[in-house]
């Protein structure tokens, strides 16, 4: 074939490709919008194939993972977007929503609640870090609810991953994010509540009791 039919044929097939890409994404975009998650997934997914580098698709197929209860594959997806876009919060944020779902899954291993738990910590500390909006506590909260549930993990002495020391730190630092929270709103009582949550179980575990299993 001669290169001046070659380059013709190129350009219109990149273009079809495009508009085949954008149509799948302003359809999972609009599904999204009326909260059909799985409908969203559906377009998204072929939007992604047909462009795996689309960061704002990935992030949309991300977060209706996330809403379809698909944590596994919103984790993925939101590992995509960090990829190509190191400096998106957003991402880091719900890729850290996604594991603490995935390490209270009861039948998660031991050793799986371990990677899912403090993953999710290490990825809200990292959001953290990229936020620039100081009154945005939505990332506190989160991730002193996580460190609340890594410290429960580790406070388990019938489990291979018992650390006392580090699951009593967790329980600390998980006080300090949410009295961080209540600090800037003392309205919040759900806050409150997590609060004492925390500090009961740093008391089970500084007197010695042994943690319900988790």
């Amino acid at each position: 074939m001669k290169l001046s039919v070659i380059i013709p044929f190129l350009i219109i097939s990149t273009f079809e490709s495009a508009l085949a890409q954008n149509a799948y994404v302003r359809l999972g975009q609009q599904a999204l919008m009326d909260g059909d998650f799985r409908s969203a997934v559906s377009h998204l997914e072929k939007a992604c194939i047909t462009d795996s580098t689309n960061a704002n698709a990935m992030w949309m197929l991300g977060y209706s993972y996330y809403h379809s209860d698909n944590y596994k594959k919103s984790v993925l997806a939101y590992t995509k977007v960090i990829a190509v876009k190191p400096g998106d919060a957003t991402a880091y944020y719900y890729r850290a929503r996604a594991k603490g779902y995935l390490g209270r899954d009861n039948q998660a291993s031991p050793a799986d609640k371990e990677l899912y738990l403090l993953g999710a910590i290490i990825d809200l500390t990292k959001a953290i870090s990229i936020n620039s909006d100081l009154k945005d506590n939505k990332y506190y909260q989160n991730r002193g609810i996580a460190y609340r549930d890594y410290g429960i993990f580790k406070l388990q002495n019938t489990s291979h991953f018992y650390d006392k020391a580090r699951g009593i730190n967790s329980l600390k630092a998980s006080i300090a994010d949410l009295e961080k929270v209540l600090a800037d709103n003392p309205s919040r009582m759900d806050i409150a509540t997590l609060i004492d949550q925390s500090k009961d179980k740093l008391i089970q575990a500084t007197t010695g009791n042994t943690l319900v299993k988790h």
